[in-house]
């Protein structure tokens, strides 16, 4: 009965997670956008510093009429959002954040996750295919091109990790951490990062999307709270791809006199903050500019992170 209820309790904590933080990150674009460029519309709905602006988006997208193209393949364009946004809540289930705080911890842990994390580009391929629009099809086969490319040196970079600490387990690669694996691993994760806002489709990495080309690529035809959960969705790749970038490079919980959890959530908040400001500082790459930063500038440095850490694990035995 004792582990039931324990189970219960993971369970809902996951979910009330995934139900908050993802709309916390929206927020906070909102409003860090806004300062960056000097907006001011994002700061009124609601009074003080714009706190319904929130509540506006989500009534706003509820009363939006849901318009299912008549080209379309009405299945496939109706479960294509929940195939996007499904994979990161059951990512989070193996994310640890604190000493014994995680949902299931698993010993391909972080097999688990970069497989997992895959799987939801096929929601913008089944968004684009099922659409009936060339525009929003040609979107789809962008996001497809991009995960082809940003996987590899997304899976270098987490195998130098694992490499390094002996395990494949999440807290156990936290458990390993020492400080010095921040200068040892920074190229690991840099890579990392980058590569899983690629695989987000988060600007400067965006081509699948392109509003000035191809209207909103794969999701040109939703409406609605269909879209709203593609929205969703980027939003909660944000937080695992941050939590993940804090449990593998920067220590998960580790950190002097504030408690364990409370460490990871400032870690995930400040690698939030860099998606929100790296959204507004860089320009759109062209195609070729984002498959060449994949082949020729992020494969090599993961592969060079990879025998670095090979060479230090066989020095220090």
């Amino acid at each position: 009965m004792a582990e039931l209820i324990d189970a219960a309790v993971r369970l809902v904590a996951i979910v009330g997670a995934f139900l908050v933080l993802p709309l916390v990150a929206g927020q906070a674009e909102h409003k860090a956008m806004a300062h960056m460029q000097a907006r001011l519309g994002p700061m009124y709905a609601g009074g003080f510093h714009g706190w319904a602006q929130l509540i506006a988006d989500g009534v706003k997208f509820v009363q939006k009429e849901d318009v299912i193209p008549a080209a379309a393949d009405r299945r496939v364009f109706a479960i294509a959002p929940a195939v996007a946004l499904i994979p990161y809540l059951v990512v989070m289930v193996v994310i640890p954040v604190g000493p014994g705080l995680v949902g299931v911890d698993l010993d391909v842990g972080l097999f688990f996750v970069l497989a997992v994390m895959g799987v939801g580009v096929l929601g913008s391929i089944m968004a684009g295919w099922s659409s009936g629009n060339k525009y929003s099809v040609l979107g789809g086969m962008r996001s497809a091109a991009q995960l082809m490319a940003y996987e590899l040196p997304l899976v270098l970079a987490a195998s130098s990790v694992a490499m390094a600490a002996g395990t494949l387990s999440l807290p156990g690669i936290v458990d390993a951490w020492q400080w010095w694996w921040l200068p040892w691993q920074a190229i690991g994760g840099v890579v990392f990062f980058t590569a899983g806002l690629a695989e987000l489709r988060r600007p400067p990495f965006d081509m699948p999307i392109a509003d000035s080309e191809i209207i909103m690529g794969p999701m040109t035809e939703y409406t609605g709270i269909r879209f709203a959960l593609f929205m969703l969705a980027e939003y909660a790749g944000i937080i695992v791809v941050s939590a993940l970038t804090s449990v593998l490079f920067l220590g998960g919980w580790h950190g002097p006199v504030l408690p364990g959890p409370v460490w990871t959530l400032l870690k995930v908040a400040l690698l939030v903050f860099v998606v929100i400001w790296v959204r507004v500082s860089y320009p759109r790459l062209r195609e070729d500019q984002l498959q060449k930063l994949a082949w020729v500038g992020l494969v090599p440095l993961a592969l060079l992170q990879l025998a670095l850490t090979g060479v230090v694990r066989v020095l220090t035995g």
